[in-house]
């Protein structure tokens, strides 16, 4: 099967309990085919949820799951043509790597030469073919996880369902394997919702992001299109780093209203004579990177943060700062971006 347009429609998931709980409410989401999707959002925001739900293994309370044309809501697992890469690497420690890879292949009847053939092919993929003889207790946690993507490729999956598969690692393993995963990506083998609270990972795999809060898709487009189109200040605040500073619109606008607030990010802000300072603080952080600076810096507007390409600033010095008002974003009472006053 090749890999299919993948549509989600107004999922609902309720767990009941000592207390009830609504995982997921009015998600919907369309992936087109071969395209990756990643699925911004904090713990216990639904994502595992509605990846389960994608997978087969958990049935939706309402709603549609479609791989095309075909409606696969009602429709188990086995029958989906999906690969998944967990989080826990959850291969078969009595297995070698080899026969973890070909678990799948064998289980559908498919012939030993074809296994073979199959297996080192993945194996190449996934950079594990050092390891095809070994068991999972010798192998490292980077080699465990290429042995489980290969596992999850072998059998050419339409819909390939990644549940945070890198939170495991450690940082330099994280950073080689967020560059595979995101080569395979763009290789198209398969329609791909990709699973992860942390931004870095989203931006690198993910040609869109959907960003996820409490059990329903928020909003979904590409990083640029987020980052300078925000529905809200949930999304603003989910993307860019340093993080955005949600501050009192009164503080650029001369006409904002009660309640409105200004979204500044660190490039809309620099460091200037205490003259051509629209707003005045004290540096209270200053976060030094080599190559880039951010310093903090605090006063009754709140805290912002600004880029320092020259001499770091000394904590508790004075500071002031030039807004440029057209890279401010500006949100009404509710926290939605107001559309005619933004200046992406």
């Amino acid at each position: 099967m090749t890999a299919p347009e993948l549509i989600l429609e107004a999922l609902e998931k309720t767990f009941a309990g000592r207390a009830r709980v609504r995982a997921l409410r009015d998600c919907s989401l369309r992936a087109n085919a071969g395209e990756c999707i990643a699925i911004l959002g904090a713990s216990g925001c639904g994502k595992t949820t509605l990846l389960r739900i994608v997978a087969g293994l958990a049935s939706p309370d309402a709603g549609r799951v479609w791989f095309g044309a075909r409606d696969v809501t009602r429709e188990p697992a086995q029958r989906r043509d999906v690969g998944l890469v967990f989080q826990s690497d959850a291969l078969f420690a009595h297995m070698s790597a080899y026969e973890n890879i070909a678990f799948g292949l064998r289980a559908r009847g498919t012939r030993a030469q074809q296994i073979d053939a199959r297996v080192r092919e993945v194996a190449a993929q996934a950079r594990a073919s050092h390891v095809l003889e070994r068991g999972p207790s010798s192998l490292s946690g980077g080699e465990r996880q290429r042995v489980a993507l290969a596992r999850a490729l072998a059998t050419r999956p339409a819909v390939l369902l990644c549940d945070e598969p890198l939170s495991r690692l450690d940082a330099p393993l994280r950073a080689e394997l967020r560059r595979e995963l995101a080569a395979l990506a763009r290789s198209r083998v398969a329609t791909m919702l990709y699973v992860t609270h942390d931004q870095s990972e989203a931006l690198a795999v993910g040609d869109r992001i959907a960003v996820m809060r409490e059990g329903t898709i928020v909003q979904i487009g590409t990083a640029s299109e987020l980052f300078a189109r925000p529905r809200d200040t949930f999304v603003a605040s989910a993307l860019g780093t340093p993080a955005i500073a949600l501050v009192p619109a009164e503080v650029v606008f001369a006409d904002a209203l009660p309640g409105e607030r200004c979204g500044i990010r660190a490039a809309a802000v620099r460091l200037c004579s205490e003259r051509d300072g629209d707003v005045h603080g004290v540096v209270r952080a200053v976060e030094d990177f080599l190559d880039v600076a951010y310093a903090s810096i605090e006063g009754a507007f709140g805290t912002i943060a600004v880029r320092v390409d020259g001499e770091r600033p000394l904590l508790g010095a004075r500071a002031s700062l030039a807004i440029d008002r057209a890279r401010v974003l500006r949100f009404n009472r509710d926290g939605v971006r107001i559309e005619t006053r933004v200046h992406a």
